[in-house]
C-alpha cells in the first residue's frame, strides 16, 4: 500500500520540485546500479540465512548501500552526507506529497481525479473477490491455493501490517523524493579542507610515526610469538594473550585511519617536497599499523585455535581484515596522492567481505570448527545457540545424546514458516531434524550442560 501510494503521487508531485533542482540530478552510473544490486543481495540475506545476526548487520549495511544508490557522492563528506540526508528527506517529502495529491485533486494530469482511481480500485477488488469466492468454493485444491496464498486475518496480523505501511510509506516517500530531487552532491566531492604547513602536520604524524616504530621493535616477541611465547611466559594463559592488548590494538587501528583520513584532508600536497613528506610519513604510519593489524590477527588465531570459534571472534576477525585492506588501499592512493575513490572503496570492501560472510555460512563454519575440536572440549551449550545453518554440522555429531539435545534445542525457536517467511536454512534445518531421532528424555536437554 505505501508504495502504490508513492507512485501515484510521485509523478504529479515532481512538478512541485524546482527546475533548478531537477537539472541538478546526477546521471545514473554503473556505480550506482553496483549499489542497487549490492542492497538486495544484502537484504536477500534474510532468505537464504537463517542467522538473525548475521541478517541484522546486512540489514544495517543495506541501509547504507540504498543510500549511495540513491544519492550517490564521491568523497567522504557526500558519502556520509548521502547517508544522514534520508532523514531529511523523509521530512521534506511530506509537504512534496501533499502538494502531489493537491495536484490529484484539481484533476490537472490527464483528467484523472483521486475519486476515479479509487472507483477502479474498488472495482477491481470487489471482481476478485466474487469470483475468488465462488472457485474457491467450487473446488477444494483451488481454496487451499487461495487460502495459502491469502494472509491470515485476525489482530495480530493486521496491527504487524498496519506497522511495516507505517515504517514503509515514510522510508518508500523519502526514497522517491531523493530520487526526484537529490541534493547537490559534487559540490562536495569538490570541497578540500583548510591546508595547513608541512610543520603543523608532519612533526606531530612524525612522532606518532616513530611512536608506533618503538612499539613494534619492542612487542616484537610478544606480537608474533604465538603459541611459543604463551608456554616460554611463566603464567601466561593463552586467553591472556590473545585478550591481553588486543582491544587497544584494535581502537589503535581505527584511530589511525581517522588520523590518516584527516592527513589527507589537511595536509598540502602541491609543492614536491610536501608531497615527498606525505608519502614517507603516512607511508611508514600505514607499514607500522599493517603490522599491528597483522598482530592482532594472530593473537586472535592463537585464541580460535585454542577455545574454539565463535561469532564474536570471527566477527572481531573479520573487521581486523576489513582495516587491513583499507590500510592496503590507503598505500595503494599515495602512488598519486589524490584518490577521490577511497571512500567508496573502503565501504565495497565491507560491503563485499559482509556478503562473502553470509555465502561462507558462519553459523555452519562455526559449527564445524567446534565439532573438529577434541570430544572433551566441544561446547555443546553454545552449538545449542547456533541457528538452524549450523544444523547440516551437528547433524553428523558422533555423539547420539548430544546431536539430538542441541538439534532439539535448535528446533524450539524454529517454528513453521509460511511461503512468505520460507528460509533456505530453517528448511534444510528441518529436513536434517527431522532424520534424526528425538531425544528420550527431552528435559534432560535443558540442563546446564546445554546452557551458554
Amino acid at each position: 500500500m505505501a508504495g502504490a501510494i508513492v507512485l501515484v503521487v510521485a509523478r504529479p508531485a515532481t512538478s512541485a520540485i524546482p527546475p533548478l533542482v531537477i537539472r541538478a540530478q546526477p546521471r545514473a552510473g554503473w556505480d550506482r546500479a553496483l549499489w542497487g544490486l549490492a542492497t538486495l543481495a544484502l537484504i536477500g540475506v534474510g532468505t537464504f540465512r537463517a542467522a538473525g545476526w548475521l541478517f541484522a548487520l546486512c540489514l544495517v549495511t543495506a541501509t547504507l548501500t540504498f543510500a549511495l544508490a540513491i544519492g550517490g557522492g564521491r568523497s567522504m563528506r557526500a558519502v556520509v552526507t548521502t547517508y544522514l540526508m534520508s532523514a531529511g528527506a523523509i521530512l521534506r517529502s511530506a509537504p512534496w506529497l501533499v502538494r502531489g495529491l493537491a495536484r490529484m485533486r484539481r484533476g490537472e494530469r490527464n483528467g484523472t481525479a483521486p475519486i476515479r482511481i479509487a472507483a477502479t480500485a474498488a472495482v477491481s477488488v470487489a471482481l476478485l473477490g466474487v469470483f475468488g469466492l465462488l472457485f474457491a468454493s467450487a473446488d477444494e485444491k483451488f481454496a487451499n491455493v487461495l487460502g495459502a496464498l491469502l494472509p491470515d486475518i485476525n489482530v495480530e496480523s493486521v496491527f504487524r501490517w498496519v506497522f511495516v505501511s507505517a515504517v514503509a510509506a515514510p522510508v518508500l516517500s523519502g526514497a522517491a523524493y531523493l530520487r526526484v530531487a537529490p541534493p547537490r552532491l559534487a559540490d562536495l566531492d569538490r570541497t578540500e579542507g583548510r591546508k595547513v604547513s608541512r610543520l603543523e602536520w608532519a612533526v606531530p604524524l612524525g612522532l606518532l610515526t616513530l611512536l608506533f616504530a618503538a612499539f613494534v621493535t619492542v612487542q616484537l616477541t610478544v606480537l608474533f610469538g604465538g603459541d611459543r611465547h604463551v608456554r616460554a611466559t611463566t603464567g601466561l594463559t593463552y586467553a591472556d594473550y590473545a585478550r591481553g592488548g588486543f582491544w587497544q590494538l584494535c581502537i589503535v587501528t581505527g584511530l589511525t585511519l581517522v588520523v590518516l583520513a584527516g592527513a589527507a584532508r589537511w595536509a598540502p600536497r602541491e609543492a614536491a617536497g610536501d608531497r615527498i613528506a606525505l608519502r614517507a610519513v603516512l607511508g611508514a604510519l600505514t607499514l607500522l599499523t599493517l603490522v599491528i593489524v597483522a598482530s592482532a590477527l594472530i593473537r586472535m588465531q592463537v585464541y580460535v585455535d585454542t577455545y574454539g570459534l565463535t561469532r564474536m571472534r570471527l566477527l572481531v576477525a573479520c573487521c581486523e581484515v576489513w582495516f587491513g585492506v583499507i590500510l592496503l588501499l590507503v598505500l595503494l592512493a599515495g602512488i598519486r596522492i589524490r584518490a577521490p575513490w577511497l571512500p567508496r572503496a573502503a565501504i565495497a570492501a565491507g560491503v563485499l567481505a559482509l556478503i562473502g560472510l553470509a555465502v561462507a555460512n558462519p553459523d555452519l563454519r562455526i559449527a564445524e570448527n567446534q565439532l573438529d575440536r577434541p570430544a572433551n572440549r566441544i561446547d555443546a551449550g553454545y552449538l545449542a545457540t547456533l541457528s538452524p545453518d549450523a544444523v547440516p554440522a551437528v547433524a553428523g555429531m558422533a555423539g547420539a545424546g548430544d546431536r539430538s539435545c542441541i538439534l532439539y534445542l535448535i528446533s524450539l525457536d524454529m517454528g513453521e514458516d509460511g511461503w512468505r517467511e520460507w528460509n533456505l536454512g530453517r528448511s534444510q534445518a528441518r529436513e536434517l531434524i527431522g532424520d534424526n531421532p528425538r531425544p528420550i528424555n527431552p528435559d534432560q536437554c535443558l540442563s546446564t550442560r546445554y546452557r551458554y
